[in-house]
């Protein structure tokens, strides 16, 4: 099991060297632009204060720049960091969203995986823009200014079935989430049918999750207010997705949320229509507003993370592992990010 951190924050890179030090993996940046450092600024300056591990987008969203931008961008930081880049894409959720806008349908996902995959491998490909198709290619390589001769692997985000056939079938890995994206087996299921459809095999794809991740202290329990105040925030984001996909889709809302969805649903529609939505997002992953700290209980985070002493919580990654998992990683509180991951190292990593 590899493992690994996110970090939305050029002020806070001292963390992502912080986590290299303790022994994690990789380390991936966000793209919701409204709420977090620009990704490739972040990743560049990351880059140079890193010495070996990889670092990858998590995720880039197309809806916010061309496929031949985003190919540039990962290949730019690659040249700072040769060997040592994935570029993680998804269709874009809150990124979105905090925009009043929908994340891009998958037969649009489809076409800009193939012109981001198609650069990255030096080749030629034809694009559409603006109603006109022209061939492309990065041109002028021996100046240097990307590096593509190192391999980029380009990692799919998928929750949904379509979408995780979509990682099997182009991508060389799926990032998927738990429990969101459903269950390790149900995912590699999917993925199974992409590599099927290509006539590919499995042989280095790689399986990633963004997971929801809580270590008890001695005698603590799952009631206790630092508890609340540290998985409170990766908890309401996954709701946060759920209202959106509800809306959406007409489709009722997944067993594991049911126990506070109502109250939940009264307290979101009781605020203003016009700010609602970037109300929602704001918080993002970095912390736990008050008035939504009720709506985390014992049963919400048993359903919604890998919870535990240390010896359980190394029991669960392990059964994920031999599900078929390489990887997980989690976001952490702001202001807890440093504590959290040095908990980790010393309490988990170390002991796989």
């Amino acid at each position: 099991m590899q493992f690994g951190v996110g970090c939305g924050y050029i002020n806070k890179l001292d963390f992502v060297v912080q986590a290299e030090n303790l022994g994690f993996d990789f380390a991936w940046f966000p793209d919701t632009h409204l709420i977090r450092s620009n990704i490739w600024a972040t990743m560049a300056a990351a880059a140079l204060q890193t010495k070996k591990m990889r670092l990858g987008s998590g995720l880039a969203i197309p809806g916010l720049r061309l496929a031949p931008v985003a190919a540039n961008g990962i290949a730019t930081i690659n040249r700072l960091a040769p060997g040592r880049c994935f570029f993680g894409t998804g269709t874009g959720n809150t990124a979105m969203r905090s925009m009043g806008q929908k994340p891009m349908k998958v037969a649009e996902f489809e076409k800009y995986l193939r012109t981001v995959k198609s650069l990255l491998a030096g080749e030629e490909v034809g694009y559409e823009l603006n109603g006109v198709t022209h061939p492309i290619k990065f041109q002028s390589l021996e100046l240097g200014y990307v590096d593509i001769e190192h391999h980029i692997p380009l990692m799919v985000g998928a929750f949904g079935p379509k979408a995780q056939s979509l990682a099997g079938e182009i991508g060389d890995g799926l990032i998927t989430g738990i429990p969101r994206g459903g269950s390790i087996p149900s995912a590699l299921a999917n993925v199974k049918r992409g590599l099927d459809k290509a006539g590919r095999r499995a042989e280095n794809f790689q399986t990633y999750a963004l997971v929801n991740m809580l270590l008890l202290k001695k005698g603590e329990t799952l009631r206790s207010d630092r508890v609340i105040r540290l998985i409170g925030p990766s908890i309401m984001a996954n709701v946060h997705y759920l209202v959106d996909f509800v809306a959406e889709t007409g489709r009722p809302p997944p067993d594991y949320v049911m126990p506070i969805w109502e109250e939940y649903m009264a307290y979101h529609m009781a605020k203003q229509a016009e700010t609602r939505q970037q109300e929602m997002h704001a918080a993002h992953y970095s912390h736990l507003g008050p008035d939504e700290a009720r709506f985390i209980t014992p049963e919400m985070i048993q359903n919604f993370c890998i919870a535990g002493h240390p010896e359980e919580v190394i029991e669960q990654l392990r059964t994920l592992e031999a599900q078929g998992l390489d990887a997980i990683v989690f976001n952490t509180p702001v202001d807890t990010m440093y504590q959290q991951i040095d908990d980790f190292s010393r309490r988990v990593i170390s002991k796989m």
